[in-house]
């Protein structure tokens, strides 16, 4: 892999892929999460730092806005076509909700780490004068 080309290596899955599985973007071991959204500290595999890479609160900001959104709008749409009673919105939406966020912030988390590292995205530095 050159440093233009972000394809990945050969026998490497690709940003998607790995992001669903939860590959570590070095050498492609499922070897990215120590919990279930929590990221391991190094590849067991290949010791590649993942404490180095800060993907930031973005994907829970916007995964908690855009899930919270859907959720509402077929709660709404629910509530007006078929009228339930309330706890079977509860029996629904907590979970959905809950799982939609969990499982979105595992797959995003790993695709902007491994966005970073194929982009070899850093902390800007300057140069001394």
């Amino acid at each position: 892999m050159t440093d233009s080309d972000p394809s990945p290596s050969k026998g490497q899955p690709g940003t998607a892929s790995a992001a669903l599985l939860g590959c570590c973007p070095r050498c492609g071991e499922r070897t990215l999460f120590s919990s279930l959204v929590t990221f391991s500290q190094r590849c067991r595999a290949c010791d590649l730092d993942f404490e180095r890479f800060n993907v930031g609160d973005g994907p829970a900001a916007f995964l908690t806005l855009i899930i919270g959104t859907l959720v509402a709008v077929m709660a709404i749409w629910l509530h007006l076509s078929l009228a339930p009673p309330w706890w079977v919105h509860v029996i629904l939406w907590v979970p959905l909700s809950l799982g939609l966020t969990l499982a979105g912030l595992r797959v995003t988390k790993a695709w902007l780490l491994g966005i970073e590292y194929r982009r070899k995205a850093g902390e800007s530095r300057f140069k001394d004068q």
